[in-house]
């Protein structure tokens, strides 16, 4: 027993110390992993001395509404209902797009369990600010919204600095109806790495905005008087890579329209096909330079992708850069590609009382990544001291970057 007495008191040390701290968690989107590296973004450098660096990697596809709803339920967008930004559903024969509020608020689109309702059900309040998700009735009876939310389309639209109002305001209620996670979306430096690519003056001048706006708001919680017990973490859910007109492969050059049902969605394209074509369509699409094409269920593993029925027969993705669609984009940016590639992967920084000073933490290649954005949902729980629903990512994975 007195063997066992150091390690006892350390685990009741661990729970009450979750229990007295708060998260604060930011996902900055389109945040490219290196562009603290090429703009002047000297909180995220402080950050890295102070607190923990480290290149995160999205999942398969490195889109907006996929990858958030991944980070907040730990489910690889194959197994998390979101298959793409649009997509179509045939259990309930309808498209879900980001834009369509008729699919949009649908909780039949949303599989998982969010971070939110996970530590609900467990007595610990959230308040979320825009995040994927947040707004839409996911969780059981008593617990389908976070303790604090707001809708996208509510208006007034909450502009940077109204969010950040929003965050502070929340982590300065009293103890009783403070939540103890806080998750916030802010949706640049996207925008501009979409109209003028990711090394333009236009997006070094927000991603350098975005840094500024994060010290202000870091540095008024950490001013609030239980400041020092709140972990702040910027995330983000992809990067960014350069796309032009010339790097253009049109859908109907390459598909004869008699031989498929529907075509959904870019970066990937889901493509159902007439009975009788599948074969042909997928010889005929194999042949063409920059695209790869796989059939429903054969996707390359490290993906994590294709298995759910809001795929199509044939799932097309293009080589990174390049277009296929209708018609080219005029945007000069672009994402969604494979997430193994490093244009695509997203700057990472956390610091408070529970994880490491001065830790840049390693990143490996491939399949066995140090660092992946599904392991986020286990960690938060962690962090608030709850126990996770089952997911895709794994604790032990990210645990380094923790004390």
């Amino acid at each position: 027993m007195r063997r066992l007495l150091p390690f006892l008191l350390a685990a009741l040390l661990c729970g009450c110390r979750a229990q007295d701290h708060y998260t604060v968690i930011i996902s900055l989107d389109g945040n490219r992993w290196d562009y603290p590296d090429y703009y002047e973004m000297p909180f995220f450098d402080s950050l890295a001395t102070v607190g923990v660096k480290a290149r995160m990697e999205a999942s398969f596809p490195s889109s907006t509404f996929p990858n958030h709803y991944t980070m907040a339920t730990g489910l690889v967008p194959d197994h998390n209902g979101l298959v793409n930004n649009s997509f179509w559903n045939p259990e309930t024969q309808h498209g879900y797009s980001l834009s369509d509020p008729e699919s949009r608020y649908d909780p039949r689109y949303y599989l998982g369990e969010p971070v939110w309702i996970t530590a609900q059900k467990q007595g610990v309040k959230c308040g979320v600010i825009y995040w994927v998700g947040s707004d839409i009735p996911i969780g059981p009876e008593g617990n389908a919204y976070p303790s604090y939310y707001r809708k996208w389309d509510e208006q007034p639209h909450w502009n940077f600095d109204e969010r950040a109002d929003e965050i502070v305001r929340l982590m300065s209620l009293p103890k009783e109806e403070r939540p103890r996670l806080v998750m916030g979306y802010f949706d640049e430096p996207d925008h501009q790495g979409h109209v003028y690519g990711p090394f333009s003056p236009e997006t070094k001048a927000m991603a350098e905005k975005m840094d500024s706006l994060m010290h202000a708001l870091y540095l008024r919680l950490k001013a609030l008087p239980h400041g020092k017990k709140i972990n702040f973490i910027l995330a983000g859910d992809h990067g960014m890579t350069e796309i032009s007109p010339e790097r253009f492969i049109a859908w109907y050059d390459v598909i004869p329209q008699e031989w498929t049902e529907r075509i959904v969605g870019n970066l990937p394209t889901s493509i159902w096909v007439k009975e009788g074509y599948v074969d042909s369509l997928y010889n005929r699409l194999s042949r063409i330079e920059h695209l790869n094409v796989w059939k429903h269920g054969e996707v390359p593993e490290y993906l994590h992708y294709g298995t759910s029925n809001r795929l199509g027969d044939l799932i097309v993705c293009p080589d990174l850069g390049w277009q296929f669609n209708f018609a080219p984009s005029s945007n000069r940016g672009a994402h969604g590609f494979d997430s193994k590639e490093t244009d695509l992967m997203v700057a990472f920084r956390a610091v408070g009382p529970d994880f490491k000073v001065g830790y840049d933490a390693p990143f490996t290649e491939g399949e066995k990544s140090a660092f992946r954005n599904i392991d986020l949902y286990p960690m938060l729980c962690k962090l608030l001291g709850v126990k996770p629903a089952p997911v895709d990512g794994k604790l032990e994975r990210i645990q380094h970057i923790l004390k």
